[in-house]
């Protein structure tokens, strides 16, 4: 697991009050650093929701979790900058502000296999993007670094 990781973890009763106020007290734009210090948070962040240990839905079949995630989405909108990409978590919360997720469960398999149309996460990405560039241009990141990361993210959403 990469150093320098920052774990936020939102609890149930969070999640279904849609209140994600203290993560914001911490990283609204306003109280983020710039320069290096702001660079040095690129993909440092991993998120994840408390409280459906016990429930055998995927987290983006789960209505509460899909709004909350919905609803942070909008109010923070930095998600490509700041989400770790050696894990998962990105495309969970991604899934959940997606309006259609299909899920197929494999004979002998655990898992579930998620599919979404591609055009829903170019979309999604499209929408994004002014936002991690504007992170970027705070962080005072060169046009290669920041073509670099735009890569990382379309290779981690598998479009790439």
């Amino acid at each position: 697991m990469p150093s320098g990781l920052i774990f936020f973890q939102f609890s149930r009763s969070k999640v279904e009050r849609g209140d994600f106020a203290h993560f914001l007290g911490l990283y609204a734009p306003d109280k983020l650093p710039a320069g290096r210090r702001l660079r040095e948070m690129m993909n440092s962040l991993v998120f994840g929701v408390d409280g459906w240990d016990n429930d055998p839905r995927e987290i983006h079949l789960v209505p509460e979790i899909r709004r909350f995630y919905s609803a942070f989405h909008a109010a923070w909108p930095y998600w490509l900058y700041f989400c770790n990409l050696d894990m998962d978590g990105l495309k969970a919360m991604t899934m959940c502000c997606l309006p259609d997720v299909a899920t197929m469960q494999v004979d002998g398999q655990t898992g579930v296999a998620v599919t979404v149309n591609p055009i829903e996460i170019l979309g999604f990405l499209k929408r994004d993007f002014p936002s991690m560039n504007a992170i970027c241009g705070r962080a005072g990141m060169f046009e290669e670094r920041i073509e670099e990361r735009t890569r990382a993210v379309f290779e981690y959403f598998g479009l790439g």
